[in-house]
């Protein structure tokens, strides 16, 4: 309310948008109230009151919520942005939360200026006090709203607030701003530096292990969030422990996957197991597939020679067990998989090919069994790469 009227008084021209969670006995007064200040005073006012769902964190839940409330809204309206008033406090609680968490922040406490949902969102308070802010309404007569929500420390941002935040004097909030300040300082320079080096030569995993920790971390952070991945310092840390001592690690990051191909650090989809049963040929080459395609047949390890009675064909991602028959004996595709040195990704995907008794008749790279070889192959299936 503060700001707003500030933007009033300077003669900004503005409009509110307010969202309803329904989620506190006075929010419904708070809305009347907005929506009456808003009218007095001849400033458009956009409010979103549908019943408010979610699943998880309330607050993180609320505040992609208003965001993405407040995108519509400029998008709309043809506004240049977004005003925020998040204050020093806000500012201070966020630093001493990042801390507490043992976290690698993309900015210490508050940015000045980001983009959030596509728009540019600015908070001009950031070097006002919520005392201050509050007396400033007091002075013009704006009426507050207190959350008690707010009261509950046993959440760690309400803790924050009223036992260390609500303590300090100005001289020590200023101590820490000055200590964000050069925090932010390294942290935008190892990041630009680290930044630099990426794009010159890729994140490559010896290059990766030449740098000092903190560079690691940052470049893993910044790959991460790239793919809407955070961790926390520690969680950097175990990851970072994996590629300091395995050439070719495969590490669960949700619905993905960080790997190395190439030499290439890299965030890759998780392949799902597939597979195809195809009656004939004409079948097998219509089929659409990121993770082989089929040609035609060439002599060599991709090429198979299909008999009548092998069909249908099933083109399917490996399973444990799988072996196949060659002239020097049965081998195992696992040991194959090592033999080659076909890196952990590519083995989740890779394309086998069984006949319709379910024995494996080609392994792509490796070759096809002992009966189903001729200098004439039916055709040739090549296996894919595949990367985000």
């Amino acid at each position: 309310m503060a700001l707003l009227d500030m933007c009033i008084s300077a003669g900004i021209s503005c409009a509110a948008a307010h969202v309803n969670y329904h989620h506190r006995p006075e929010a419904q007064e708070e809305e009347e109230y907005v929506r009456s200040f808003c009218r007095e005073r001849g400033i458009p006012c956009h409010v979103k009151n549908d019943p408010f769902e979610w699943t998880g964190n309330f607050e993180a839940a609320a505040r992609q919520y208003r965001y993405a409330f407040f995108a519509r809204v400029v998008k709309e309206h043809g506004f240049s942005g977004v005003l925020t008033a998040h204050h020093m406090d806000d500012l201070l609680e966020t630093y001493f939360m990042q801390e507490e968490k043992g976290i690698i922040p993309e900015t210490w406490g508050l940015k000045e200026e980001r983009m959030i949902e596509g728009v540019l969102v600015c908070r001009p308070l950031l070097d006002k006090t919520k005392a201050e802010l509050e007396d400033y309404c007091v002075q013009k007569q704006i009426r507050t709203f207190h959350d008690v929500t707010n009261d509950d420390c046993s959440l760690q941002r309400n803790r924050i607030r009223h036992e260390i935040i609500d303590t300090m004097s100005m001289a020590d909030r200023q101590l820490v701003l000055r200590e964000i300040a050069g925090k932010n300082a390294v942290l935008q320079e190892r990041r630009c530096r680290v930044n630099a080096w990426v794009r010159e030569a890729g994140l490559k995993l010896p290059l990766y292990r030449t740098w000092g920790e903190e560079d690691r971390l940052t470049a893993l952070r910044d790959a991460l969030l790239a793919h809407g991945i955070t961790r926390s310092r520690r969680g950097l840390q175990e990851i970072d422990a994996v590629l300091m001592t395995h050439d070719d690690p495969l590490i669960p990051l949700g619905s993905l996957l960080l790997a190395v191909q190439d030499s290439f650090i890299r965030v890759m989809e998780t392949p799902e197991p597939y597979a195809f049963t195809v009656r004939n040929l004409s079948e097998l080459q219509a089929v659409s597939a990121p993770d082989f395609k089929v040609e035609e047949g060439v002599p060599g390890v991709n090429a198979v020679t299909v008999k009548e009675e092998d069909w249908p064909l099933t083109v399917r991602s490996p399973k444990d067990g799988d072996r196949i028959a060659m002239r020097f004996g049965h081998k195992s595709v696992h040991r194959f998989f090592i033999d080659r040195k076909i890196p952990r990704y590519d083995r989740l995907c890779w394309p086998i090919i069984t006949n319709c008794k379910g024995e494996v008749i080609l392994v792509p790279g490796l070759g096809c069994d002992k009966g189903h070889y001729s200098i004439c192959p039916s055709f040739s299936v090549l296996q894919l790469s595949r990367c985000i």
